[in-house]
């Protein structure tokens, strides 16, 4: 019988302070972590799960597998993230059965939560190999952004709202006074905000390469956005996150 188990774990924004002390367990009971490869120019993000395996589970195989390639300005955005997440799917298939042939255990290191803005359950709800899994959370981006400025999330008596910079464009007003913004490919809030709209910005959380702005999108948005290009094509991927929040008027 192929009894085949995968843990599905958080490690934050990269720290290997930043996983839980189950998750390394799960993590050192693992027979190899398999992830997927966006090639040398990203190279960069495996190394930053080499490092939460050596110093965590040394003992440990990483197992690379090439991620498939991706349009990232489909027609059907829906139809092409669902067409990805199945090649992605087949991929680890091959991949257990090569690796795990007579079962065992694969982890996956999840950046932030498994639970948020994260495809890797979707995808797993794919496979064609019979699995059990367990999932272990994480510190989420949200999480470290706010710590990092020192700050609180939340107001009294208001809500908080996360979504895509997809999204952002048609989030109410309402929404939009204390918005948390994900997975911005380029500088949305350029486009969404006001004389009042102060942005708490970070990229690459918690890591050795961690950058911080904060004040009025009227008076540094353009500053950040700028940055961000420059810190992508230093690193060859970026990843960030913001918070716009509408104050009162000074």
């Amino acid at each position: 019988m192929n009894d085949t188990h995968i843990c599905v774990i958080g490690i934050g924004a990269g720290s290997p302070g930043h996983i839980t002390q189950d998750a390394i367990a799960a993590l050192a009971s693992a027979d190899c972590v398999l992830s997927l490869d966006k090639g040398e120019d990203k190279a960069e993000l495996l190394a930053v799960r080499e490092r939460i395996i050596a110093a965590h589970a040394p003992q440990v195989k990483l197992v690379a597998i090439a991620d498939p390639p991706r349009d990232r300005h489909p027609e059907n955005y829906a139809a092409e993230v669902k067409r990805w997440h199945q090649a992605r799917a087949q991929r680890i298939d091959a991949a257990l059965g090569e690796h795990l042939p007579n079962g065992g255990t694969a982890a996956f290191l999840v950046w932030g939560d498994p639970s948020l803005y994260d495809s890797t359950l979707r995808i797993l709800d794919r496979l064609h190999t019979p699995h059990t899994r367990s999932i272990y959370p994480g510190i989420t981006a949200i999480q470290a952004l706010t710590a990092a400025h020192g700050m609180l999330l939340n107001r009294i008596g208001e809500a908080i709202h996360v979504t895509t910079a997809r999204k952002l464009p048609e989030t109410s007003e309402a929404d939009r006074a204390n918005c948390v913004v994900m997975l911005d490919g380029g500088a949305a809030w350029m486009e969404n905000y006001t004389e009042n709209t102060v942005i708490y910005w970070g990229a690459y959380l918690s890591t050795d390469w961690q950058v911080l702005r904060r004040g009025k999108v009227c008076e540094i948005g353009a500053e950040i956005a700028e940055l961000k290009k420059q810190l992508r094509a230093e690193h060859g991927w970026i990843m960030d996150i913001y918070l716009l929040r509408e104050e009162p008027a000074s």
